[in-house]
């Protein structure tokens, strides 16, 4: 794959959201990039720090009129950091111009099924754009990702959901369709203010949505069918809002065909040498995630070993965005897995 000469030229469509911050965030002081352009619609012009108060302090320039295919001639990697629907009106665009490594972080490009993504999210704009695309759940695929060209990152939820359920679906051991009971913060809505996002609705309340079927189910599904082998299978995601600016906590309750007396044991193995997950020996803190790119899970037995439980910490953001988007880049690049994005977090936070 090609690179620029004295360090990677990365662009970031989509910059002004929470996802986007996050990235300028990781990828301005990337040891590994040389420059980063970022563009934006709604605040062009504008310099970063003044949209991201967190950039104040990187040296980052300002937002771009958007110009995805311009951007993707220029760029090494290009990241999209478009709300959904958006980066499938322009891809075959920027595909025409055969970019380097292209990262999209909505869920435009994460389901071949069209069946399936017909159910949740309707017609598909660019299909024929589908095809080179892998799915980019990093701590599963790993060194899978070397030298891919087209990655879409996972869904927040179904980043939790998908590593609590991975190990039990590859190893052919579910009967039926598994429980994810999972709570996320208010980020998790977007930067455009709403009145769920409000402080004064938000702050001391909690409450479940999408209860009838969350849309990070689909891709979920997906993976699970080509875990498993079984083209029926799925996964049951509970989505909830609490009173948090960040991170996800998913509890997955899986009824097995056989028992398993000791679950962690298989995690482990699952995982073993992956950097960014660790199994635990009791049930993880959310606090001790928020802010990076780890996902804390713990596995426990109940019921004779019928049924598993799963709890997997992780940050919405971070894990289950745009650090994770960063980590498929080294990955593809070849870069250390760890690179920019193995800091701890903030504690108490």
């Amino acid at each position: 794959m090609v690179q620029s000469e004295n360090g990677i030229r990365v662009a970031v469509i989509g910059g002004s959201g929470y996802v986007g911050g996050e990235l300028l965030r990781l990828l301005l002081p990337h040891p590994a990039v040389k420059e980063v352009r970022a563009f934006s619609e709604s605040h062009a012009g504008e310099p970063l720090g003044e949209v991201h108060p967190s950039l104040l302090h990187l040296e980052g320039g300002s937002f771009e009129a958007p110009d995805p295919a311009g951007a993707a001639s220029w760029a090494d990697v290009l990241f999209f950091a478009l709300p959904h629907g958006k980066s499938q009106e322009v891809m075959e665009e920027v595909l025409a111009v055969d970019p380097g490594l292209v990262i999209d972080l909505a869920a435009d490009f994460r389901i071949h099924d069209q069946d399936l993504y017909r159910l949740y999210y309707g017609e598909h704009k660019a299909p024929a754009a589908l095809e080179g695309f892998v799915y980019g759940l990093a701590d599963v695929l790993g060194e899978g990702l070397r030298g891919r060209k087209r990655i879409a990152v996972p869904g927040c939820f179904a980043t939790a959901a998908l590593l609590a359920v991975h190990p039990l679906a590859a190893e052919g051991l579910l009967a039926g369709t598994p429980t994810v009971f999972a709570v996320t913060g208010s980020t998790g809505s977007g930067a455009k203010p709403k009145r769920t996002t409000h402080h004064p609705v938000r702050a001391h309340n909690f409450f479940g949505y999408s209860q009838a079927g969350h849309r990070h189910e689909a891709e979920a599904a997906e993976q699970v069918r080509a875990w498993s082998g079984d083209p029926a299978a799925g996964l049951r995601i509970l989505t909830h809002s609490a009173p948090i600016v960040r991170g996800i906590h998913a509890t997955l309750a899986a009824h097995l065909k056989e028992p398993l007396e000791d679950p962690a044991s298989l995690f482990r193995k699952v995982y073993g040498g992956r950097p960014f997950v660790s199994i635990l020996d009791s049930p993880p803190e959310l606090s001790a995630v928020v802010g990076t790119n780890y996902a804390h899970i713990h596995a426990l037995s109940r019921e004779g070993g019928r049924v598993v439980v799963v709890d997997c910490a992780e940050d919405n953001l971070v894990k289950g965005a745009a650090g994770q988007a960063v980590q498929c880049m080294n990955l593809a690049l070849g870069l250390p897995e760890t690179q920019g994005i193995s800091f701890g977090g903030l504690y108490p936070c």
